[in-house]
């Protein structure tokens, strides 16, 4: 049953090549697939829910994104275990992903909450929260 679940998600972005680069390893690594592409866009899937990426016209692009502001301010996506969010911790810094709150890091968000915050190009929030 899908009641209640995110149906989808969409993202506009400043640069969408440099975007898809970056969410397309991040979104395959937790089993989503690619789902549509269009000149302007593309989206990933994973069982009901997708997530998708848009380019946004140029005469909004002088707007800057900030997750502190109104709007979203992160996604999170659930990991297999604590050795999911190593691993993958590892991968981000392999690919200079900027990694938040590194002194905290894994228990940024508190002694109960094993997860690795990240910011994809255009400084949104990503978070990988393990079991």
């Amino acid at each position: 049953m899908s009641k209640g679940l995110l149906h989808h998600v969409e993202i506009y972005v400043t640069d969408l090549k440099r975007s898809i680069d970056f969410w397309r390893w991040y979104l395959e690594e937790l089993g989503y697939s690619p789902f549509q592409k269009w000149e302007s866009g593309q989206s990933w899937k994973i069982g009901d829910t997708y997530i998708v990426f848009v380019q946004t016209e140029e005469r909004f692009l002088d707007v800057p994104y900030h997750r502190c502001c109104v709007g979203l301010n992160h996604l999170a996506f659930h990991a297999e275990s604590r050795q999911h969010v190593d691993d993958m911790t590892e991968k981000l810094k392999d690919k200079g992903v900027t990694i938040l709150y590194e002194k905290q890091h894994p228990f940024a968000g508190g002694d109960d909450h094993y997860a690795v915050y990240f910011e994809d190009p255009d400084r949104m929030k990503v978070e990988l929260v393990a079991p």
